[in-house]
């Protein structure tokens, strides 16, 4: 499972990035980097979650993340 990273630099200089297949996962930082790393970690909590709760199908023996 490849998910996909976008990332925005806003007005005020800080750094969104957003987890594409993961509905919500978005996380801000002082710098692209912190910002990506923020996101996988919201992504992998989401994904966690799921899995706890049976939620998820998907074939999750190798996640990994590419930019946009």
């Amino acid at each position: 499972m490849v998910l996909t990273i976008e990332l925005d630099q806003e007005e005020d200089g800080r750094w969104i990035a957003e987890v594409v297949e993961i509905p919500g996962a978005l996380a801000y930082g002082a710098t692209s980097d912190q910002a990506k790393a923020k996101a996988q970690a919201v992504a992998l909590r989401a994904i966690a979650d799921q899995l706890e709760h049976g939620e998820t199908t998907s074939e999750l023996s190798n996640i990994s993340f590419a930019a946009a």
